[in-house]
């Protein structure tokens, strides 16, 4: 089924689609679609600003609506332990939400050729991760996020989702970038083609991000080819200033170049 036609059917109103006896069918294809990368919960415009695609993360919402919990059976994996401690063991009835696994990867999220995922991992669903990437151990993809080509998450890198609401963009990293061990991008931001986060950078949507090269700030985005480490600020009011206090503070510190360029380079042999 192509994309018009599935927008089509998604693009009413909730209650005409809860009562919609062809969902289930619908619902199957949106998830096919979504995997071949033919249907994606955010698009990039010709100007390069990105944009959310509202009737693709409603059929999301929709799905959590049409159905109800039950078993999920995981036959991959065999688990050993020892005996004192055993696993704790759930049923239907406790209404525990248990995703099987040690790396997850959901229905409805896209993985193009080439891509390595280390255990543990998670892609939630309507994520889109295109050919090339690394997603190391502990890395969370969250739902609707859109990865680049040949984008590395290090190892414990969160890349925040977001489903509601509709018209809100989802986080995105363009191709090549690098996201380093512990960083955490959320709330929307978009890191663009081939920047750089160091080690434990975390951004939100509110997050300043001073610019040292060229003397200015932003917030939501990550220039092209920036490189952006931790920094500090000192905390404003006369409490934070007696007690020498200080608020993290992203900094640009540099543009990408070739020493850049070698020191976050992905191992060949991984691909």
């Amino acid at each position: 089924m192509d994309q018009a036609a599935l927008a089509a059917f998604f693009d009413r109103p909730r209650e005409a689609l809860q009562a919609d006896p062809d969902w289930p069918r619908q619902h199957e294809a949106l998830l096919a679609a979504m995997e071949a990368g033919m249907v994606r919960a955010a698009e990039r415009a010709a100007d390069g600003r990105w944009h959310a695609v509202p009737w693709v993360k409603q059929a999301i919402l929709l799905a959590f609506a049409r159905t109800a919990l039950q078993p999920v059976a995981d036959p991959t994996f065999a688990f050993f332990d020892k005996p004192a401690f055993p696993p704790r063991a759930f049923a239907l009835a406790d209404r525990v939400r248990i995703v099987p696994g040690g790396t997850m990867i959901r229905r409805g999220s896209h993985l193009g050729p080439g891509v390595v995922v280390m255990p543990p991992a998670f892609v939630n669903m309507g994520a889109f991760v295109d050919s090339g990437a690394m997603l190391d151990s502990h890395t969370l993809v969250g739902s609707c996020a859109q990865i680049g080509k040949n984008v590395h998450l290090a190892a414990g890198a969160q890349i925040g989702g977001v489903l509601e609401p509709p018209q809100a963009c989802p986080v995105i990293v363009e191709d090549d970038c690098f996201v380093g061990a512990l960083a955490g991008v959320f709330e929307g931001v978009i890191v663009r083609q081939r920047a750089v986060l160091a080690a434990g950078v975390v951004l939100t949507a509110a997050t300043a991000i001073f610019d040292l090269v060229h003397g200015t700030q932003y917030r939501g985005e990550v220039p092209a080819n920036a490189v952006v480490v931790p920094g500090t600020r000192p905390a404003r009011g006369a409490f934070a200033q007696q007690h020498g206090l200080s608020v993290a503070t992203p900094l640009i510190v540099k543009y990408r170049d070739a020493g850049t360029d070698a020191a976050t380079a992905l191992v060949s042999v991984l691909h």
